[in-house]
């Protein structure tokens, strides 16, 4: 697709959403009109936003009254004409509209409090072209939020710590994990490495005032290495930082196939409070079309063992729309995580990732899947909300199925903090491990900076002195900034 830019510089917002229609094209840019097929010619002209596209031989066109609008408003409506486009040509309509971005509760917490929320409803209607049962998602999702949100302090803090280790890689994958397989001689010096930052972090926030929110211990897949390693990581942990008043410390158990009851143990005697196992799916068949090597029953069998070894906030994270799967499939899976009865479900939709296994297969991304992960997540909606678990955050990723969301479902009182504040940015979180980022709030502001570990296990090794020379970046930041 080549992408027309006339009298205009709203290159980004208008590439992102000719990803909502054509999610793996590629996007070349021009600043002259090119007449051929396949092209969207985009144009600020005689105070009108103008877009034009040539798709499959055939030529559709829009046009907008601008008035005088400012430069966001301009940008908002030459948008709007190249989705009015799009959808005649396509005979497709995103249920999200215009919107791209990664946080919509975000955007609609912001809209109600500067315009109040009949105003914001109609925004996201009118101007964003938001369906109506995703503006009632937003509003359930920001309620939840919105309490979560008020917990935390000007000098509060999370901690997170990446075990980038994982038994095998999903074909969904994009994260920096490595099988234990290939890279059992790295974890010892590895979690020595990690052992060290975290003590060294705990250094850094003791010396800047800051107070320990929430830990969040994830991957990768934690359990994948074995209960030693494991117990020195969450025993150094303990060991230096105050974790008595803290709200909430979760560790990804994950994959039903790493989890024992040594590991669920040791989980246990160093203070985490929340656990995740994540299934994706129940369905044998599709499990084995993704990658993942244990069933739907070693689900259930680790499910009942964390039960009972005391484990009473438990989440588990399903995905809609993998290859294979169908309604009448993901139904029985939400069904079956229903019995169990956890404390937290939450329900992804899939993503073609850029360095994912399935990003690469033409064949699973050409099947026409949209409209049936869109009755997925809707059926995950009504069924979850109708036993109790309702909707407390939410985000979205490029190049998802029906270009759809991602939403956390929990009740009442087990919604997970952690994922509240890093979605919406609420506080600092300081990350530890390889590929982990630093993320740092202005107390009492909104200017955010980061400071990023290297990402693969070998070079967090190799290069460990200078991930800790960045660690300065925290004490230069709040010396600026203060608590």
């Amino acid at each position: 697709m080549k992408l027309c830019l006339i009298n205009h510089s709203f290159k980004y917002e208008l590439e992102k959403l000719i990803r909502i229609f054509l999610p793996f094209e590629k996007i070349e840019f021009y600043n002259t009109y090119v007449l051929e097929d396949n092209v969207a010619v985009t144009e600020i002209s005689e105070n009108k936003a103008k877009a034009s596209l040539y798709l499959n031989n055939e030529l559709f066109k829009n046009e907008i009254l601008l008035n005088g609008f400012d430069e966001k408003t301009k940008e908002l409506k030459l948008a709007t004409a190249l989705f009015n486009c799009f959808c005649e040509a396509t005979g497709y309509i995103s249920q999200w509209g215009l919107l791209t971005g990664v946080r919509p509760a975000k955007l609609w917490s912001r809209l109600k409090e500067n315009m109040g929320e009949n105003e914001a409803e109609s925004y996201f209607k009118n101007e964003l072209l938001v369906s109506n049962k995703k503006v009632e998602l937003c509003k359930m999702t920001n309620a939840g939020e919105d309490k979560i949100i008020s917990l935390s302090k000007p000098n509060s803090y999370s901690l997170y710590i990446s075990i980038p280790f994982c038994p095998t890689r999903c074909s969904y994958c994009s994260f920096v994990s490595h099988s234990v397989d290939k890279a059992k001689k790295l974890i010892p010096e590895y979690v020595d490495k990690l052992c060290e930052e975290i003590k060294i972090t705990s250094e850094i926030a003791n010396k800047n005032y800051l107070k320990l929110e929430t830990v969040y211990i994830g991957g990768g897949t934690p359990t994948a290495i074995d209960e030693y390693n494991l117990e020195k990581i969450m025993k150094t942990v303990l060991e230096n930082f105050d974790l008595s008043n803290i709200l909430e410390y979760t560790v990804e158990a994950g994959r039903p196939d790493t989890i024992t009851a040594e590991k669920l143990m040791v989980i246990k005697k160093y203070g985490a409070t929340r656990i995740s196992i994540n299934p994706q799916t129940m369905n044998d068949k599709v499990l084995e079309v993704i990658g993942r090597k244990h069933s739907a029953e070693q689900t259930v069998n680790s499910f009942n063992l964390a039960r009972s070894l005391g484990f009473d906030n438990i989440n588990m994270d399903l995905i809609a729309g993998l290859p294979t799967d169908n309604i009448e499939s993901f139904k029985k899976t939400i069904n079956k995580v229903l019995e169990l009865n956890p404390e937290s479900v939450t329900v992804h939709s899939l993503s073609f990732k850029r360095s994912s296994n399935l990003n690469f297969d033409d064949k699973i991304k050409s099947r026409n899947i949209d409209a049936e992960a869109s009755l997925m997540v809707d059926f995950a909606l009504e069924t979850l909300t109708g036993n109790g678990i309702l909707p407390y955050y939410m985000y979205r990723q490029s190049k998802t199925v029906g270009n759809l969301e991602n939403v956390g479902y929990a009740k009442k009182g087990f919604e997970c903090l952690y994922n509240v504040y890093i979605m919406d940015e609420t506080h600092s979180i300081l990350a530890c491990g390889a590929s982990a980022v630093s993320k740092l709030r202005e107390p009492g502001g909104n200017f955010i900076d980061r400071i990023f570990n290297f990402k693969y296990p070998y070079e967090y090794i190799d290069r460990f002195d200078e991930i800790i020379a960045r660690k300065d970046g925290i004490n230069d930041f709040y010396n600026k900034y203060g608590v």
